[in-house]
């Protein structure tokens, strides 16, 4: 068994359990009939196994911490270990297991996002002779990840010559209509906004929302550095940092001005260093997308004269107008079932964030948090979850508004795992340990390794971990393990966490 473990990722080792080729087992699968002398063994094993989780999970190292666990196994449905299963904790990024699966239910895992260029003028001798308007419904996949957004442009490019334009006589005009204007979620910290990971929502993105800040030290110590920021990036820069000793130490920072859009760089940066870059949130993800997209066309030859701009500033313009747009091109992002292996492996805040968005608009009407909230409750209720077991803010786990129970969590993994239409699609989404994404380098030289697919969650004094593991037996568990208000490093409280998982990998009811 545990060659087999070891030999792939938890999809390829337990085939028949998880629905690949024709070889799917049932949803619900039916334990076998066991003698009186197994289920005595049975018995005795579970009770071992819960002794050994307890004293994992109650060891004096986390006494000012709280742990909440449950462990089922999805073969009986017998649940083997608890510990304050049904108390809400925040989950850090397990939210990200809730919001997609409830986009999935929504959507469905084939959901392509589209990104459109109209216009409604006319072209004469190579000239577009008014506006190009670049519509998206929040495709978050044009940027740098296998070279997308400048695939997407190159192929924007082309049609746009297709089409007969060389020039654009008038301005690029971002349509963000399909999302509300309120990036940033609630109960977000404002001491990380300007990071790359709180990056805002928008429903046009390019490069996942993040500018590039680069501080390059000059020949001399003690002279100011050179500063730069993407074009579009919405910040006034006030450069602070200095040129350090060679040899020094990079103590390069910044920080966002909460009444004012200045990006302040402070610390300095070695003689002979490398240029020091930082993932900066943008300001504006509409105007940091048209900015980078006119740049992007002159790049390639189509010089556009006037402006890049927000549809929210000349928005009284263009309804006095009534020409009808046509499209010059429509672009299609991956597939949801792709985008999402990028959100749970890599456990990417924006994707997250988007996804919130569009399943609100689902039903009709405008992106936003609130209507994506409600689409949320509204599967869940049909999935039978007590609306006391959850309190739902964004969609990513970035906020400390979050609070998921550990039961609730598993009850979601569970629901995905049995319904045919999601399982091989949901698992395959989930880091595996020992081999890729967020528990890459955890688990490793054990029975999980290989074998258990969880999502991680981090955020300060909140640590978790969900998914689904195989015992020595070949049974299929699904567990949650959240960790709250805990002062020890939080790398210790990754490696319980991780040791309860290697406990299950190991159990045996013989």
């Amino acid at each position: 068994m545990t060659k087999r473990l070891l030999a792939g990722a938890l999809l390829i080792a337990a085939c028949g359990a998880v629905g690949c080729a024709a070889n799917a087992a049932p949803a619900t699968p039916s334990a076998p009939t066991a003698s009186p002398r197994t289920q005595a063994a049975s018995t005795r094993a579970v009770r071992q196994l819960r002794d050994d989780l307890t004293r994992v999970f109650g060891a004096k190292v986390m006494a000012r911490g709280v742990w909440g666990v449950e462990v089922r196994s999805l073969q009986s449905g017998e649940r083997l270990f608890e510990m304050n299963a049904g108390k809400l904790m925040m989950p850090a990024s397990n939210m990200k297991v809730v919001t997609l699966a409830a986009t999935a239910e929504t959507l469905g895992w084939d959901y392509r996002f589209t990104t459109t260029l109209e216009t409604t003028a006319s072209v004469h001798d190579g000239v577009l002779g008014g506006d190009l308007i670049v519509r998206s419904n929040g495709d978050p996949t044009i940027n740098r990840r296998e070279n997308r957004a400048a695939a997407v442009i190159d192929q924007w490019a082309d049609a746009l010559r297709a089409a007969g334009i060389q020039e654009i006589a008038g301005r690029i005009i971002g349509d963000d209509q399909a999302f509300d204007d309120e990036g940033i979620g609630d109960g977000w910290s404002w001491d990380y906004l300007q990071f790359g990971y709180a990056a805002p929502v928008g429903a046009l993105q390019i490069n996942e929302n993040i500018a590039q800040l680069m501080v390059v030290p000059s020949a001399r110590a003690g002279e100011p550095a050179f500063v730069t920021l993407s074009p579009g990036a919405g910040f006034t820069l006030l450069n602070r940092a200095t040129t350090g000793a060679e040899g020094s130490e990079d103590t390069i920072e910044y920080r966002r001005h909460l009444d004012s859009p200045i990006l302040e760089v402070s610390g300095s940066a070695p003689i002979g260093g490398q240029t020091a870059t930082r993932s900066v949130a943008v300001a504006n993800p509409t105007i940091f997308f048209v900015e980078t997209l006119k740049d992007g066309l002159a790049e390639r030859g189509i010089r556009t004269k006037g402006d890049a701009v927000d549809i929210d500033d000349v928005a009284g313009e263009l309804m006095n107008g009534s020409e009808t747009r046509r499209v010059l091109v429509s672009t299609e992002s991956p597939p949801l079932k792709e985008i999402a292996t990028v959100l749970m492996k890599v456990s990417q805040n924006l994707y997250a964030e988007t996804f919130m968005k569009a399943i609100g608009t689902a039903r009709g009407g405008l992106g936003t948090a609130s209507g994506g909230r409600t689409t949320i409750r509204g599967i869940l209720s049909e999935w039978g979850v007590p609306n006391d077991s959850y309190v739902i803010s964004d969609g990513s786990g970035l906020s400390r508004y979050n609070y998921l129970s550990p039961e609730m969590i598993t009850t979601v993994l569970e629901r995905m795992f049995k319904d045919d239409r999601h399982r091989e699609p949901f698992v395959a989404t989930l880091p595996i340990a020992g081999r890729d994404g967020t528990i890459a380098t955890r688990m490793r030289r054990t029975r999980a390794e290989g074998n258990a697919a969880a999502k991680t969650g981090s955020i300060a004094n909140a640590r978790s971990l969900s998914g689904f593991v195989r015992t020595r037996d070949n049974e299929m568990l699904v567990f949650s393990i959240l960790a709250n208000d805990f002062v020890i490093p939080s790398d210790m409280v990754n490696w319980i966490a991780d040791l309860g998982v290697e406990t299950l990998s190991n159990f045996t009811r013989r």
